[in-house]
């Protein structure tokens, strides 16, 4: 029988798939998430008077680096020639929230899922650790994939 994980040889091992047969075809992926808070916090970040600078500014540049860093961190994760990281962060007084929303391209054999995670997640922990002396009891959550293009799987969106 044929497993849909593809990171596991026929035997069960953990291995790194070949992508070397695989079209080079541009791929983009989205993934957003959020980081709940205090609203006093949230007025930190919001107002520019936090502590160790500006958050969200900050936090972009965390968020692009992550994104070039994914094969680093995820151990079968393939080096990626990525062209564009675009990350965007809204705050949301009505729910005391900052959602983060990153998109990631490259023209490449393999898709950039993991590293528009990845980058959304980098984001909204540099949030939390520039603002954890206000807040620890902020939560990170709702990391997901939104959306995904090219490939030989095709055009994915979430419901």
């Amino acid at each position: 029988m044929h497993s849909p994980l593809t990171h596991f040889d026929a035997h069960g091992q953990a291995h790194m798939v070949d992508v070397a047969e695989k079209r080079e075809t541009h791929r983009v992926a989205t993934a957003a998430g959020t980081i709940r808070m205090l609203p006093a916090t949230l007025a930190l970040i919001a107002q520019g008077n936090a502590k160790k600078g500006d958050v969200i500014g900050i936090a972009r540049i965390a968020a692009i680096q992550g994104a070039k860093r994914t094969s680093d961190l995820i151990p079968l994760c393939h080096p990626l020639p990525i062209t564009k990281v675009a990350v965007d962060f809204q705050i949301d007084e009505a729910a005391s929230a900052v959602h983060c929303q990153a998109t990631v391209e490259t023209l490449g054999r393999t898709g950039v899922e993991m590293e528009a995670l990845t980058a959304v997640q980098v984001g909204l922990l540099t949030i939390y650790d520039m603002c954890k002396a206000a807040d620890r009891g902020m939560v990170i959550a709702d990391v997901r994939l939104l959306a995904k293009r090219g490939g030989k799987s095709g055009d994915w969106v979430a419901d």
